[in-house]
């Protein structure tokens, strides 16, 4: 079997043995270390026991074993209820990047036989010190897998940190490197999006904001009223127009992104790897997004991604884009979300796509009872009436005034 990058299915579909096996052929000359992390519902290590690697080969119920330098060992029925998930990672122990490495694979297999395989190569990455490769989670009582083979700009500390845990001794700071431009940085995975790139570049220079570190979500109107605007591909050009200004700011290059009709749907991070055709393909594509009824029900998005930041504990600032074409449900609770989340390292940009009926949209930016502003709200007719450049600049009106009152007021680092 063939597993490519993004898919998720069942363990059981793979093997149905007691014990199998996770096996990494990195075809490469860096010295590389890898690691397996054990995380908690809030995906966090709150046992640093379940961090097995070279120091720690053993988890203590036995049910994750570092086989060799190179092969986990897995016993899931060994674990804890207290282990949600399985991360498995590759780190480079001194100099290069992950975009050295040659063709290679991780394999899952038992008795000896492999079962499945996914193939990858340093074309994927650019930068990255690390990636995780794959995660095991539980979902309704099973264990399934999720093929991330997502980059991380630092090593195997960052990771530990990333997931909760704490490094014991910090290593001497590397020499400093020229900061490499956005530009760069997306010429190499996606030439398409260059043009982007510079433009957001501009914008995001002239706001002051261009080394922010900030997480972005995007949030997108998957209502029926959307379907002209997902058919003509807008939707797609919402994508492609905010993955720069994520790749700038956000060290994984990520973008997290929900659509949502009557319930929400947490889709795939965009990278610049997974963008293209994203909104035709991910989760089988926007028409077969599990959303129930294909209805505006903000609030229950908004609470989710609240929820999703929060979790991370955190103070690294959030810019979330929600995209809408109005006919807005239960007002009131929308106002209190966000008058509450005016305590959270989140800024919200509301734009408005061909519609009418923005409703509270339009009246949030003036809510009164919050401690800081955090959020703005414009209105198109349709998203090829604004060049690139204009699009950038009003979507930075008010940001770096947030980020600037948030930090006064200690609700960002």
């Amino acid at each position: 079997m063939s597993i490519t990058q993004g898919q998720r299915l069942p363990i059981a579909n793979i093997t149905d043995a007691n014990e199998f096996q996770i096996r990494f052929d990195i075809s490469s000359n860096l010295t590389i270390d890898f690691a397996c992390f054990g995380l908690d519902s809030q995906d966090k290590l709150s046992d640093e026991r379940y961090m097995v690697f070279f120091n720690q080969p053993k988890s203590p119920c036995g049910g994750i074993r570092l086989a060799d330098s190179s092969t986990f060992s897995l016993i899931l029925s060994e674990l804890p209820a207290s282990i949600d998930k399985l991360v498995f990672t590759v780190a480079i122990d001194g100099a290069g990047t992950m975009s050295q490495i040659c063709l290679s694979n991780f394999q899952i297999g038992d008795g000896g036989q492999a079962k499945a395989t996914c193939a990858f190569s340093g074309s994927t990455f650019q930068m990255e010190r690390a990636i995780m490769l794959v995660e095991l989670y539980r979902k309704d009582g099973t264990w399934r897998l999720n093929s991330i083979l997502q980059g991380f700009n630092e090593g195997l500390d960052a990771l530990v940190r990333h997931f909760g845990g704490e490094v014991a001794e910090e290593a001497p700071a590397p020499a400093p490197t020229p900061a490499v431009s956005l530009e760069k940085k997306v010429a190499a995975a996606a030439p398409q999006l260059v043009s982007l790139a510079k433009k957001a570049q501009i914008s995001l220079e002239k706001a002051k904001v261009a080394d922010v570190r900030c997480r972005v979500g995007l949030i997108l109107d998957a209502s029926g009223s959307m379907n002209g605007q997902y058919k003509r591909g807008r939707v797609q050009e919402v994508v492609n127009r905010l993955l720069p200004m994520a790749v700038q700011w956000d060290d994984d290059g990520a973008l997290d992104c929900w659509a949502f009709g009557d319930y929400p749907q947490q889709l795939s991070t965009i990278t610049l790897q997974n963008f293209a055709n994203f909104i035709d393909t991910d989760q089988g594509g926007w028409r077969n997004w599990e959303l129930g009824s294909r209805i505006n029900t903000e609030w229950r998005v908004i609470e989710k991604a609240i929820d999703h930041y929060q979790r991370s504990g955190d103070r690294t600032p959030v810019f979330i884009l929600f995209i809408s074409d109005g006919g807005i449900h239960d007002s009131s609770r929308i106002t209190r979300l966000i008058r509450d989340a005016a305590k959270l390292p989140i800024f919200w940009q509301f734009i408005g796509i061909d519609g009418r009926n923005y409703g509270i949209l339009e009246k949030l930016d003036d809510l009164s009872g919050r401690v800081v502003d955090n959020c703005n709200f414009f209105a198109l007719d349709d998203l090829h009436q604004i060049s690139e450049e204009a699009l950038y600049d009003r979507m930075m009106e008010e940001f770096p005034g947030w980020l600037k009152d948030a930090k006064a007021k200690g609700i960002v680092a």
